[in-house]
């Protein structure tokens, strides 16, 4: 078929041509990915209410999509270097959308996390692929204005994910929100196959499965005790997982170290851009996932917004994330990387600082402000780390690299959602225990300090009953907004301090401007400038 791309960009003199073209088939692909988790904040009450989930039930239909998520991602970027960057772009979706139709179908709380977890390894699969062929598709020289355009992707995902779910769910059931990832995942298959050039490592060898093993271990290990701790306890199991962690990290860097060609070449780390990069993306997405998670509950459990209410007073985000995207495109090439990171990482820590401030009687105007701020940082800084993080590795690893970048980043997510949830919800329980006192029978207790929807539906049930009234439940109400609105500003306060360290850190471990070029990979210098070569080869004959 004449309109399918058929010639492999290690094959091509110069730059492919439609290229941005293809790029907006990788933002398509990125979007579903990101959505797949935004979508849900919205559709969780719903879900909530129909399946009867409990707090741990529900804690696990968001990740049941994160594990898979991030434990995978390394292995499977590495096996679309080796075999099929492209065919990874297609099957990855393929999964995703299976997944995506199947949670619309089921109506069971085990079967809806297995809904998820098949989304999961979809979302692992695409994510690397989108990154690893947005390097080999594009010239060095326009590679982080792709970038940029591939940020801001995730920028809007936050806002357009809840605002068509909230849609949906103004006439529809849950699982329609599952829906919204299958049309765009059939437009991204046709057009990755239109569009999307086939690219694959070249001389890559064999792929080292013991590494990709202890990998998945590990990060796998890691994410699940990150999340099974803080929020339900430290009993045997997240002990067992967070030592399993441990042990496989350990015997990762060890099997690594010693592999003539390991999974990922753990010497990076060393070179101060790639972890100076890492890191940033690692505590940026920790204080910015946590802190957009409850502002997003208190809009809707406090200040009463519907789902639909709540995607439109999202959108201001995504907007300050393209404005920030826009404007690190101009000023990164003239202040450096160092300057534009560190400054978005300053300007999202003032923006989780400002929710400080929350109390029972804010209004959306108190988020609006922290928001915009939030998505201003995303735009400036997340950037120019991820060019950083994908500069540091050879064509034959660009899988490797976008999956490390994607690990760093859902890592940190998941990290912040778990830990700053937990304190959350520890201040929140504190707080109502004090408010309430003993004026609440002990079973509908329990049932109020285990979430703010808890305590509103036990609120709705006081109202309800005939020996009550709408007194005593309109002071239950208020009692709950109050402790969830001094649980935001403790663990805002909580946030925003690991957040300014994290920026100071990466403040120090990221090279000067100046010194950036002495820390790069050689293989990498090498093979980019072979490429670019004979790219301006190809503009000096055109």
């Amino acid at each position: 078929m004449p309109f399918l791309a058929t010639t492999p960009v290690e094959k091509m003199t110069g730059p492919y041509s439609r290229r941005w073209w293809a790029l907006l088939v990788l933002c398509l692909s990125l979007l579903i990915v990101v959505m797949a988790n935004t979508s849900l904040i919205v559709a969780a009450p719903d879900m909530t209410a129909d399946l009867g989930l409990s707090s741990s039930d529900l804690q696990w239909v968001i990740d049941g999509y994160t594990v898979p998520y991030a434990a995978l991602m390394l292995v499977l970027g590495s096996i679309g270097d080796k075999y099929s960057r492209r065919g990874a772009l297609v099957t990855g979706l393929v999964i995703f959308a299976g997944g995506s139709v199947m949670g619309s179908l089921v109506d069971g709380t085990e079967l809806v996390i297995a809904a998820r977890a098949i989304m999961g390894v979809g979302a692992a699969v695409v994510m690397p692929a989108t990154l690893s062929l947005l390097v080999a598709i594009f010239p060095k020289r326009e590679r982080a204005r792709a970038i940029t355009a591939w940020t801001a992707t995730s920028g809007l995902a936050i806002a357009v994910g809840p605002l068509v779910a909230g849609w949906l769910l103004e006439d529809h059931a849950w699982g329609s929100t599952f829906l919204i990832n299958v049309p765009i995942a059939v437009v991204a298959v046709v057009g990755a196959l239109a569009l999307v050039p086939p690219s694959k490592a070249q001389g890559m060898g064999r792929i080292d499965y013991v590494g990709g093993l202890l990998s998945i271990v590990s990060v796998g290990s890691l994410v699940y005790a990150t999340i099974e701790g803080p929020h339900f306890g430290w009993g045997a199991g997240p002990v067992a997982a967070a030592v399993v962690a441990g042990v496989g990290l350990l015997a990762f860097v060890a099997w690594e170290l010693r592999h003539p060609h390991p999974m990922l070449n753990v010497r990076k780390f060393r070179l101060r851009p790639f972890s100076g990069a890492m890191l940033a993306v690692l505590f940026f997405f920790f204080g910015t996932f946590g802190a957009i998670y409850y502002s997003t509950q208190f809009l809707q459990f406090v200040l009463g917004y519907n789902a639909l209410e709540t995607g439109v007073r999202l959108l201001p985000l995504a907007g300050a994330v393209f404005v920030g995207a826009a404007v690190t495109g101009r000023l990164t090439p003239k202040l450096g990387m160092k300057a534009m990171v560190t400054a978005g990482m300053a300007i999202g820590t003032v923006g989780v600082f400002l929710l400080v401030q929350v109390d029972k009687g804010s209004t959306y105007a108190d988020f609006l402000a922290p928001m915009m701020l939030l998505g201003l940082a995303i735009g400036l800084s997340v950037s120019p780390a991820t060019d950083t993080i994908m500069a540091s590795f050879p064509e034959s690893e660009l899988g490797v690299g976008g999956g490390a970048n994607d690990t760093a980043l859902e890592l940190g997510g998941s990290l912040g959602i778990a830990v700053l949830g937990s304190l959350l919800g520890t201040a929140y329980r504190d707080e109502l225990t004090d408010l309430v006192g003993n004026r609440l029978p002990a079973t509908a207790m329990e049932t109020a300090k285990d979430s703010v929807g808890g305590g509103l539906a036990v609120a709705e049930q006081i109202a309800k009953t005939p020996s009550a009234g709408p007194q005593q439940a309109q002071a239950v109400v208020d009692a709950v907004h109050e402790a969830f609105a001094h649980g935001v500003a403790q663990t805002s306060l909580v946030g925003g301090i690991i957040m300014a360290a994290g920026t100071l850190i990466v403040l120090a471990v990221l090279p000067h401007r100046g010194d950036a070029g002495k820390h790069r990979p050689e293989e990498t210098a090498a093979a980019e400038a072979a490429a670019e070569a004979g790219r301006d080869r190809e503009y000096a004959s055109s």
